[in-house]
């Protein structure tokens, strides 16, 4: 979440430093330059990123329960994506003069496109066989993942402290999962199957900073995930019910508000202050999973739920101190949403199909 326009692949030089070379304004945890601007307004941004993430949260609590009435995942999200594109196609249309498809890195796009539509495919999956919150609480460790693969894929440099969290982080998974337990069941690793393909999605958008306009990154994201779903989603097709085309709609209705809202927060502030509040996403899931569901989180969850999100606020921390590029936990949209777009893309990336979560 870089906002300089440096084309190197980790968005800039100081990304690659370690953990010892903290600025010393930044290392003593205070509000820095990065955090607010003039032109900042955190209080409103804050308040569309919580918003939006109870957004996101409630789309998976709907095609948690179109799952749980046989509709196939890989249909969810095939309709999710073609719902949510007839809804912004206007927006696309009426930028086309800017040429938003030309490209370079076509590679780069259709990888991206089919790792996260295969990140939300495998969420459904999972949200149809575990409790809302759980699956939600094993997806947080993205951020995890991405510290790791930013070493071989970004050239950054990451320093013990950093690793320190890491490992604290999947501890805390091991305490959710309980392997060997009566409490353990396989689908809780489909989650983790998720967040690595939605860590990856997110290293090719980093590598793209600065190349790529917002825009031309979505639509091409989109397309190419709605390509390789395709065959899977209307295969053994049965139409929807009325009840579900409702239900459908109103995903696709929080899949755009929640990414019209995730962007329009990190235009107004910057990743470096709104990167924790991405959390609330557990509150949320909570909240929905006992109320819609009748589920709620056992004390070994509510424990280890714990330990990943304190060692993914403190590789928030050390990033944002060090890179100046902090993680949101599931935030894929929110990589592109403060970039300096090229001439013509000025505000549009809301128009494509990434989702702010997955």
């Amino acid at each position: 979440m870089n906002q300089n326009n440096d084309p190197s692949p980790a968005g800039a030089s100081a990304s690659r430093a370690t953990d010892a070379d903290a600025r010393p304004d930044e290392a003593r945890g205070g509000e820095t330059r990065a955090d607010v601007t003039p032109g900042d307004s955190p209080t409103l941004a804050i308040g569309m990123l919580l918003f939006a993430m109870f957004v996101f949260t409630a789309m998976d609590g709907i095609a948690k329960g179109l799952a749980g009435q046989g509709m196939p995942p890989e249909r969810i999200i095939l309709l999710r994506f073609v719902l949510v594109s007839a809804i912004l196609a206007p927006v696309v249309v009426a930028r086309w003069k800017h040429r938003p498809i030309r490209t370079s890195r076509p590679i780069l796009h259709i990888l991206r496109g089919v790792l996260l539509i295969a990140s939300a495919t495998l969420f459904v999956y999972a949200m149809r066989a575990l409790p809302l919150e759980t699956a939600t609480a094993i997806g947080f460790a993205s951020p995890l993942y991405v510290t790791a693969l930013s070493i071989p894929f970004l050239g950054e440099k990451v320093g013990m402290r950093r690793w320190a969290a890491v490992g604290v982080g999947f501890v805390g998974i091991l305490v959710i999962l309980r392997p060997g337990s009566a409490s353990f069941v396989p689908e809780m690793l489909i989650p983790l199957f998720s967040s690595l393909c939605w860590a990856c999605g997110l290293i090719i958008t980093r590598a793209m900073r600065g190349r790529e306009g917002p825009l031309t990154i979505l639509i091409w994201s989109t397309a190419s995930g709605m390509l390789v779903i395709a065959p899977l989603g209307i295969a053994d097709w049965e139409t929807p019910t009325a009840t579900q085309w409702l239900m459908l709609a109103a995903i696709a209705a929080c899949h755009a508000a929640g990414q019209y809202f995730t962007i329009r927060a990190f235009m107004m502030a910057s990743a470096s202050l709104l990167a924790p509040f991405s959390y609330s996403t557990i509150v949320w899931a909570s909240l929905i999973g006992l109320f819609a569901f009748g589920s709620y989180p056992d004390t070994a969850t509510i424990a280890g739920t714990c330990l990943l999100v304190g060692a993914g606020l403190y590789v928030w921390h050390r990033e944002r101190t060090v890179t100046g590029q902090p993680t949101v936990p599931g935030g894929s949209i929110s990589e592109v949403a403060q970039e300096t777009p090229p001439s013509g893309e000025i505000e549009e990336g809301h128009a494509g199909g990434d989702r702010g979560t997955r």
